[in-house]
């Protein structure tokens, strides 16, 4: 367990979370319905909402010693999100699907 980390300042962005939360997609729980490598968990729904948000979800990385699972599938459904709303490819921070 690590000390909470401010992740934004930012009203808007924070406002943001709020509004993408209620669009979480929702595959069965611990499972790789989505073919991303690993199992969808609240760390992914975690991970969705942030990126989904414009915060920067690449770079939040877990206490040391610490494991995320799940992480990277929140971060490449996101990505693939942005990608089928825009038509490019997510190519910033905060809609990179690598980890």
């Amino acid at each position: 367990m690590d000390s909470p980390r401010r992740l934004t300042s930012d009203e808007a962005r924070g406002r943001r979370v709020l509004d993408v939360v209620r669009h979480v997609p929702t595959p069965v729980w611990g499972r790789d319905q989505l073919g991303t490598g690993e199992m969808w968990n609240s760390n992914s729904v975690v991970a969705w909402t942030l990126a989904r948000s414009g915060i920067d979800a690449e770079s939040i990385q877990p206490p040391a010693g610490g494991r995320a699972p799940g992480w990277h599938a929140g971060l490449v459904v996101a990505a693939s999100a942005y990608e089928a709303a825009t038509g490019t490819a997510a190519t910033s921070p905060e809609h990179s699907g690598s980890r």
